[in-house]
């Protein structure tokens, strides 16, 4: 039996790597979702001379940005003009600190930042944006529903999966890692649905508005980051899933050497 005794400690040490990498892996991820929930780079439109946009008609644009009855076309518009830029929760435009009419354009640039209320998240979109008569636009309502919902979905499930892990540690387990592993999986899929739902939406969005011949869209290091989580997220679920499966095999082979 000192043989056998000897590779069941190989593998036991191989299973071992391979949670621990599992792990690595899952808080990587994790953090990567949280950045990326908690920051504003999604998406950024870049305009080739933005204050010169802020001019006496542009004012009057940003200015109902910062109201609460700014429209999606109302804001979008602002975007476009002032080098804005939209995350899941806030968007911001770059404008001049004093723009008066009696003075040049000024190059001294701060930023204005609105957040989306919970209202504004659950808010229906329009046929065509700012024109409540235009009718519901249901695609784009339930992708901007989604993907302010899904991430959220996605580290609950993490963040279960790594309670379930703790308890087969305290329990001196493998086999429940199996769920962690699938929590994990079930996360990825969200993750993968989050990132799947912005870029339609951003991509339905500006069908309705096209963006001008001098401005400049590209998706942001916040979207990177949540599209980095989704394949760290599966690729944790696979040695989870892997780990515990074979652990179990090998237990159960052992069993029947025993009884033999």
């Amino acid at each position: 039996l000192f043989p056998y005794s000897s590779k069941g400690e190989m593998m036991d040490n191989r299973f071992a790597t391979a949670l621990v990498i599992a792990c690595v892996l899952s808080l990587i991820s994790t953090i990567y979702m949280a950045a990326s929930i908690g920051t504003d780079f999604w998406y950024e439109y870049h305009t080739l001379s933005p204050a010169e946009n802020v001019s006496e008609a542009g004012r009057s644009i940003w200015e109902e940005f910062v109201s609460e009855e700014a429209d999606e076309k109302t804001y979008t518009d602002a975007l476009f003009r002032c080098n804005g830029t939209v995350g899941l929760w806030r968007r911001w435009i770059t404008v001049p600190k004093n723009s008066h009419w009696y003075s040049p354009p000024e190059t001294d640039m701060t930023t204005n930042c609105i957040s989306f209320s919970l209202s504004d998240q659950f808010m229906e979109k329009y046929v065509e944006p700012g024109n409540h008569n235009s009718g519901t636009d249901l695609n784009r309502t339930y992708l901007w529903r989604l993907q302010f919902l899904l991430p959220f979905v996605s580290l609950g499930l993490m963040c279960f999966g790594a309670l379930i892990g703790l308890c087969a540690c305290a329990c001196r387990s493998l086999y429940p890692a199996i769920a962690t592993g699938v929590l994990h999986f079930l996360a990825g899929l969200c993750t993968l649905g989050l990132v799947g739902c912005y870029v339609a939406g951003i991509e339905l969005l500006h069908q309705k508005l096209p963006l001008p011949d001098d401005v400049r869209g590209e998706f942001g290091w916040s979207f990177c980051l949540a599209c980095v989580s989704a394949p760290l997220q599966f690729m944790a679920a696979a040695l989870f899933i892997w780990a515990a499966r074979t652990n179990r095999k090998e237990f159960t082979l052992l069993k029947a050497y025993r009884v033999a």
